[in-house]
């Protein structure tokens, strides 16, 4: 990927961005003595964001401390996008690559820290994105009028009509959704209610809509995000996410 031309690659996905595969675990009567949801997924294997946040090079503005996250009480929805990057490369390279889009947000576009709360690479490993805390609820900046209550993961490529989305990719979104969405009982193949904070996403300000637990990116916001490919495989993905939750 050729230095920081490769941030440019953003602006499909990106427009739409606001500032701001374990089994699942066993029930026990621990379970309901802690007030755990009972459709829970075990947390899959995160890598830190200091894998790839201190590397070194022409992006590493990033490894500046971020300010102070922002919470909310939980997460009901999860919003997939794609980085509009390219597809071929080496997934020992995913840290370099998380740096380059990271430097095109918060160097180019003057943000925070990176808007995603985590991104997934073509060998299916997940990274956190967004500072925080990877089991709390941090505010994002991934989806407009959308990123309360809400995470956002973005698949590292392009996944536009025709292209592959590989297998260990589309798992790694689907653990990762029946986790988060799991510590809120909320079913990924369901529809929730969210309102609108931002009247450039396809809701007006204060409009309340129903949306997919397991959302594109084009659900919330007027883009092809995440691309034709990957959005046509999100039923299948929504699935494996209700039966890693232990749901019929």
């Amino acid at each position: 990927m050729p230095g920081l031309t490769a941030v440019l690659v953003l602006a499909l996905c990106a427009n739409g961005i606001e500032r701001a595969a374990a089994a699942r675990p066993a029930k026990t009567a621990a379970v309901a003595r802690h007030g755990l949801a009972p459709h829970t997924a075990a947390r899959p294997h995160i890598v830190p964001r200091s894998v790839w946040a201190n590397g070194t090079g022409e992006a590493n503005n990033v490894a500046r401390t971020p300010p102070p996250p922002h919470y909310d009480d939980k997460v009901v929805a999860v919003f997939v996008h794609h980085t509009d990057s390219p597809n071929h490369y080496d997934c020992a390279d995913a840290p370099r690559i998380i740096r380059y889009l990271a430097a095109g947000q918060t160097g180019a576009r003057d943000w925070d820290d990176i808007g995603y709360n985590f991104l997934v690479d073509r060998c299916g490993t997940i990274y956190e994105g967004r500072a925080g805390g990877v089991d709390r609820a941090v505010t994002g900046a991934h989806t407009q009028g959308f990123n309360h209550r809400t995470a956002g993961v973005a698949a590292l490529g392009t996944f536009t009509a025709g292209v592959t989305v590989p297998r260990a990719m589309a798992d790694a979104i689907a653990a990762l959704a029946a986790w988060k969405l799991g510590l809120a009982d909320i079913d990924p193949r369901a529809k929730v209610r969210l309102t609108s904070s931002n009247s450039l996403s396809r809701y007006t300000e204060g409009t309340t809509a129903a949306l997919p637990a397991l959302a594109a990116h084009g659900d919330a916001y007027m883009t092809t995000c995440p691309g034709a490919a990957l959005k046509a495989r999100l039923p299948q993905i929504r699935e494996r996410a209700a039966r890693l939750q232990g749901r019929t």
